[in-house]
Formats: C-alpha cells, structure tokens, sequence
C-alpha cells in the first residue's frame, strides 16, 4: 500500500507538472499573454526582493563572523602573553629556589 501511494502522488505530481506546462502552451491570445507575464514579473520582482533579504543577511552574517575572528585572534593573543608571563614569573620561581638551595648549603658547611 506505500508503494501505491507513492506512485498515485507520483502520478499526481506529474500531471500537476503536465497541467502548468499545458497552461503556458495553451495561451492563445494576448489578454492570457498579458496575464502571464503579469505572473511572471510579479515572480520575478518577489525573488528579487528575496535575494536581496538573503544578501543583507548574508552580510550581516559575514561581518559578525569577522568579529567573532578578530574576537578569537585578540584571545589567543592575550593567553599568549599570559603563557610567556607565566613561564616568566616560574623562570623567577625556579631562579630564586636555586639561590635559597645554595645559600642553605653554603650555611651547612
């Protein structure tokens, strides 16, 4: 029974197919010309107003990824700095330990 009803709308969506192509065939005078490019405009102007929407929102996109980028980069720069002071105060840490180490050794003699 779904391989029925999967080739009835099949069938449906062809005739559907079939009924608009018969439709721009079939025009026989100017008044059905004239209603059809009215059709086609109006089509034509609605996608137009849609890529249009679609472009603004695609650039709007685009400049918001383009800040989260340099958002990003401003991070990794800054935990950069943080790593190099941080390697820096433990270089002192390290530094200052060896000078407590020698100078206890060298009150233990």
């Amino acid at each position: 029974s779904a391989q029925i009803a999967d080739l009835q709308q099949k069938l449906l969506d062809a005739d559907n197919g079939d009924r608009a192509k018969q439709r721009w065939d079939n025009i026989a005078t100017i008044l059905e010309a004239k209603c059809a490019l009215k059709y086609l405009l109006g089509e034509l102007v609605s996608s137009k107003v849609q890529e249009s929407k679609l472009e603004s929102s695609f650039q709007q996109c685009k400049a918001s990824c383009s800040d989260i980028q340099k958002k990003l980069t401003e991070e990794q720069n800054h935990i950069a700095e943080m790593e190099t002071e941080f390697q820096n105060q433990l270089l002192l840490q390290e530094q200052h330990h060896q000078e407590k180490v020698k100078q206890s050794d060298g009150n233990l003699e």
